[in-house]
């Protein structure tokens, strides 16, 4: 019996250049973040302030830095397929092996849906949905904690299969039988199951987590619709993460059985069906968009009200189309499978759903158009990524009520046209939410604005870099060019993609170009910083406390609808202090022994899984038990904490 299981020497790819100079590459960035942390004595502060932290607002902040980490490790992928692409046409093979091209589609799609944009959102919430509902914190903040390691736990075993054996070279979904061990015997889909398992529960719990705490915490006086419209996005995507997410779960569940266990749910013998994977993995898959983009669709609302310098046009109806999305997103998953053989009448129901699912995004675009007519609007960098998404997620969605119509998805069902659409979507639409969001909300958490030169630079290149991307995909898909292809024989497609591969050079362009506003924003720190705590003029809660705002959020908490000193009367003695929840490193220490038990259970070493398991239910065990679940803040230090922020003010 071998200790190790499977693992060994041959999982490490001494024989692939790419792979290993990847491999080193990341090595040499984490020595050299791990060493400056030590030398500068940061790692105290950073294990004290962040990593044990389970304040809303930095948790927020390690998801968007998780997510913005992952954004250049997917992106890379992305600029390889490209080039790719663009070379290997007629005799010619490009530079990457068919095995290895494979992987790097599927871990490009893996990493930017599943480690990318939803802890980009997931942070976003966290920052924002606390400050706007005017509470100190969420219902369940240890849980909060717990919900991202395990996130950063999935992706840190998405980014070990880069160096240790291999990822899934099934594409994002893994449909069987490809999928099954009799298609894919290596560890590539193991490593793609037990991440996406591993990170899926930590979304669940935050799920969880965000519709009790928008639900049960809001301030005293708000009423439901008296709730900013982010927050209903963000109760629109919990509910969905809440219903969907048990459904990939069980589904992943089943597919491990079929590797592990020799069970036949999705095998071709023995009974089982392929299709109800398909099936099964849509029911989540289409909420899962909606779960993306309906928290931008909140972003969007919050920038343009403010920099339009109008209230939201709209505002029930905007709140009726939200929640309408969310109920409409579980009817309409068949859409991406119109070829799977049913009848007429079921692709014509599913068609007709998808049409109508158009209807209430139409509504909101169009509230944001009335909103800014007759506004006096500003065209700032977060205004500008939403008046790109207006642009862009307009076309996407045309060409999704396109596809919705089954004779026409016939001809472009798995070409480039979808790949197309699906970027036109999910990038105008997610990506430019998120980045208005970025530049929105960063002052108020770090209390500096970020430099709008090279924010309108980033924005212009990300514009101009999609289209170049993009719209070529759209071209070739219709002239017959299908997704995932290596090579190709046809000459006639090499111009496209050749300026497709331009796009993504562009886009590249923005990329570096946030980079660098935020290191020149964090240069200028001092002629950026905000001293009002309201930089852009906003009218929801999150304006009236300090930037950053303290651990408890509020002083005294608001009540909405009547006016209110945000302090106490002066003096300290109408101050009085507040219980805060301890710091808890519950999160991290579970997150190791989740990464151990699943490390293990790719490479089959039952001793260390075993051991995985025990240390994490010992972790939870010891949580259960602990003596301190809260601090307090004493009135003197918030007392002295506001007498340092007397330029901020409250409704």
């Amino acid at each position: 019996m071998n200790l190790l299981g499977k693992l060994s020497w041959d999982a490490i790819p001494f024989d692939q250049p790419i792979i290993m100079g990847a491999t080193a590459f990341m090595v040499l960035v984490i020595a050299a973040v791990l060493s400056f942390i030590i030398v500068k004595g940061y790692l105290g502060p950073l294990w004290r302030d962040w990593i044990t932290s389970v304040d809303h607002k930095r948790i927020g902040v390690m998801y968007i830095l998780l997510a913005l980490v992952m954004l250049l490790r997917g992106f890379s992928d992305a600029i390889m397929m490209r080039a790719q692409q663009a070379v290997a046409a007629g005799g010619a093979q490009g530079y990457l092996p068919p095995e290895h091209f494979d992987q790097i589609f599927s871990a490009h799609g893996t990493i930017m849906i599943f480690f990318m944009a939803m802890p980009f959102v997931i942070g976003v919430i966290n920052v924002v949905v606390p400050l706007q509902l005017g509470v100190r914190d969420v219902a369940f903040p240890t849980l909060n904690s717990v919900s991202f390691w395990l996130t950063a736990s999935g992706a840190l075993l998405i980014n070990i299969s880069l160096a240790v054996g291999e990822f899934a070279k099934t594409g994002w979904v893994a449909y069987p039988p490809l999928s099954e061990l009799q298609f894919s015997p290596g560890v590539g889909v193991d490593y793609y199951l037990w991440s996406l398992q591993i990170s899926g529960i930590g979304t669940l719990l935050s799920g969880i987590n965000f519709v009790t705490t928008i639900l049960k915490l809001r301030a005293p006086g708000m009423g439901y619709m008296r709730m900013p419209v982010f927050c209903w996005t963000a109760l629109a995507t919990s509910l969905l993460i809440v219903a969907a997410f048990p459904v990939l779960t069980a589904t992943f569940a089943m597919l491990l059985l079929d590797r592990y266990l020799g069970f036949h749910f999705f095998t071709v013998d023995g009974g089982g069906n392929a299709m109800m994977y398909v099936n099964l993995f849509w029911v989540w898959g289409h909420p899962e968009v909606y779960i993306l983009v309906l928290p931008a669709f909140g972003i969007y609302s919050e920038v343009v009200a403010t920099f339009s310098g109008k209230p939201l046009f709209g505002y029930r109806s905007m709140v009726a189309a939200t929640m309408a999305i969310c109920v409409l997103s579980f009817l309409v998953w068949l859409h991406h499978f119109f070829t799977m053989g049913a009848s007429a009448d079921v692709n014509g129901f599913f068609g007709v759903m998808t049409m109508i699912i158009a209807v209430p995004t139409g509504v909101k675009v169009f509230n944001w158009l009335f909103t800014m007519y007759g506004g006096r609007v500003r065209f700032t960098v977060p205004m500008l990524w939403s008046i790109g998404f207006m642009i862009t997620f307009v076309i996407g969605g045309m060409t999704g009520v396109l596809m919705a119509v089954p004779p026409a998805d016939f001809q472009v069902h798995n070409s480039l046209f979808l790949v197309a659409h699906f970027h036109n979507t999910i990038i105008g639409g997610v990506v430019f939410g998120l980045m208005a969001g970025y530049n929105y909300w960063f002052p108020k958490v770090f209390g500096f604005r970020l430099d709008e030169r090279w924010g309108k630079a980033s924005f212009w290149c990300w514009f101009v870099g999609f289209y170049l991307a993009f719209m070529p995909l759209y071209a070739v898909g219709l002239m017959g060019m299908t997704r995932r292809l290596q090579h190709y024989d046809n000459p006639a497609w090499q111009p496209w993609l050749m300026v497709a591969a331009l796009g993504a050079v562009v886009i590249l362009a923005g990329v570096a170009c946030q980079a660098i506003q935020l290191v020149v924003s964090v240069r200028a720190r001092r002629q950026l910083r905000d001293t009002t705590g309201n930089p852009w003029g906003g009218r929801t809660l999150e304006w009236f406390t300090p930037s950053p705002p303290p651990a408890w959020n509020f002083t005294v908490l608001p009540s909405v609808g009547r006016f209110a000193r945000r302090t106490p009367a002066e003096g300290t003695q109408d101050y009085k202090a507040i219980e805060m929840p301890n710091n808890s490193p519950i999160g991290v220490i579970t997150a190791f022994f989740a990464v151990v038990t699943g490390f293990a259970l790719i490479w089959h070493i039952w001793w260390m899984a075993a051991l995985g398991l025990l240390g994490a239910f010992v972790t939870l065990l010891a949580f259960a038990f602990r003596r301190q679940e809260e601090i307090e803040v004493p009135a003197v230090e918030i007392a002295r904490f506001d007498r340092a922020h007397p330029a901020e003010v409250t409704p």
